[in-house]
């Protein structure tokens, strides 16, 4: 999807736009039609020539509403347009689609693990990972962003969930399949093949991992140990979890690599701010977390007759909250079109908001601070060497081709050249 800074065209005709279509994201730009709903349409409806519609609303405040409040929005029948018009049949099963008091029995056990507390042992691995990831700029070759940004997420995340690191790529080709199936790139059959393929091979191999992990230490060891609630978790709901924790390793984190880099490399000042300054890491990642806004959408459904942005909704309406629209809502952010590595405050939504706010997060912002500082003080420069290539995708705000080059700074060769040293060890 096209991240611009452009205004509001005057020639857009909302009932003419389709944001339920995938090629709209990857080779059309939503933000100046998010800005037009925000200021004349915040609650829009759209139906689709088969007969489904859903509700799009597109003001921060509205979008923070419908995530945060899960008594007249719910996230059981799904969570993501791909369902549109039926159910989900995670619901009640799986955390991301689930409400109180089923989520609260699943959460609370799960927060004790994925807390910054509990994640600060990782960091050294994780930074392992990060020098792995950017030692083949040392070549001074040219280094496909995207798909190095692809399976950096991957790797911490199937080394906490128990994964064999050899089977890591093809989940990650797994996952992007699931969360972008009309994608060329990943298509391996017709579209709902394709869907239907992706989430079967991933379901069949979780699954068959569930067992053995039980009492390992890992992830989907402590889904099938833990406590919910005064209950332990059934086979289909740990593989569902199991599921949700993969497809969110290469949801938000990879494609929140590649769009801050892109902004970096489009903004060199911003970007020399961050090599000059890495107290702004912190920050830097969070505009970087605002400005990709990776999960595009968040699906629920009226539980209720209700009413958003002073419009009826009516029981068992689609309501899609557009979280890259609300994360450039001028009542929230300065200048919200503006690239900003210092931007305090940012209370993005790009992890969500409410009793769903990512349980990831803490995860997702430890890895890519330590991305970022790394970044900042290895690379001088970083220069784009062919066409970015955006993801087919209304849920993924993606990119899926970024070739650059790098110039690095001094004493970055020894640094990157002992990460390809310990990358030819046999492990």
């Amino acid at each position: 999807m096209r991240i611009t800074s452009s205004g509001l065209s005057a020639d857009i005709d909302l009932d003419a736009i389709d944001l339920f279509d995938p090629g709209f994201y990857a080779t059309g730009d939503p933000h100046p039609v998010w800005k037009l709903m925000r200021e004349k349409a915040p609650a829009h409806r759209q139906t689709l020539p088969d007969g489904r519609s859903f509700l799009s609303v597109t003001r921060y405040a509205d979008v923070s509403t419908v995530l945060r409040d899960h008594t007249r929005f719910t996230s059981r029948r799904g969570t993501v347009l791909s369902v549109l018009g039926g159910t989900d049949p995670a619901g009640n099963k799986m955390l991301a689609a689930s409400d109180p008091p089923v989520h609260t029995a699943m959460r609370e056990p799960l927060n004790r693990v994925m807390s910054f507390t509990a994640l600060e042992a990782q960091k050294p691995r994780v930074k392992r990972l990060v020098h792995r990831m950017l030692a083949p700029l040392a070549d001074g070759g040219t280094f496909e962003l995207a798909a190095a940004a692809t399976a950096f997420p991957m790797a911490f995340t199937g080394l906490l969930m128990g994964l064999p690191e050899e089977d890591l790529d093809d989940l990650a080709r797994l996952a992007t399949m699931a969360v972008a199936p009309e994608d060329a790139m990943f298509q391996e059959g017709e579209v709902g093949e394709n869907l239907v393929t992706a989430h079967h091979e991933l379901f069949e191999y979780l699954a068959e991992r569930v067992g053995p992990s039980a009492g390992q230490d890992n992830l989907i060891g402590y889904l099938v140990g833990m406590d919910a609630g005064g209950r332990r978790l059934r086979h289909d709901e740990i593989v569902f979890n199991s599921y949700s924790m993969l497809l969110g390793a290469n949801a938000t984190t990879p494609h929140s690599i590649a769009a801050t880099v892109l902004a970096l490399i489009e903004h060199p000042e911003q970007y020399a701010r961050l090599r000059e300054d890495p107290e702004l890491v912190a920050s830097a990642v969070e505009e970087g977390l605002r400005w990709a806004s990776p999960a595009n959408h968040f699906l629920r459904h009226a539980v209720t007759d209700t009413e958003i942005a002073g419009t009826p909704v009516r029981r068992g309406e689609a309501v899609v909250a557009w979280i890259g629209s609300a994360n450039r809502d001028a009542s929230v952010f300065t200048d919200p079109y503006r690239f900003d590595v210092g931007r305090s405050p940012n209370r993005h939504l790009a992890f969500g908001w409410g009793p769903h706010y990512c349980i990831g997060a803490p995860l997702a912002r430890i890895a890519l601070r330590l991305l970022f500082g790394e970044l900042a003080r290895l690379v001088e420069r970083l220069e784009p060497v062919g066409e970015v290539e955006h993801l087919t995708s209304n849920f993924i705000a993606g990119i899926k081709r970024m070739p650059v080059v790098a110039t690095l700074r001094a004493g970055a060769d020894e640094v990157l050249a002992a990460a390809n040293e310990e990358n030819r060890v046999p492990r």
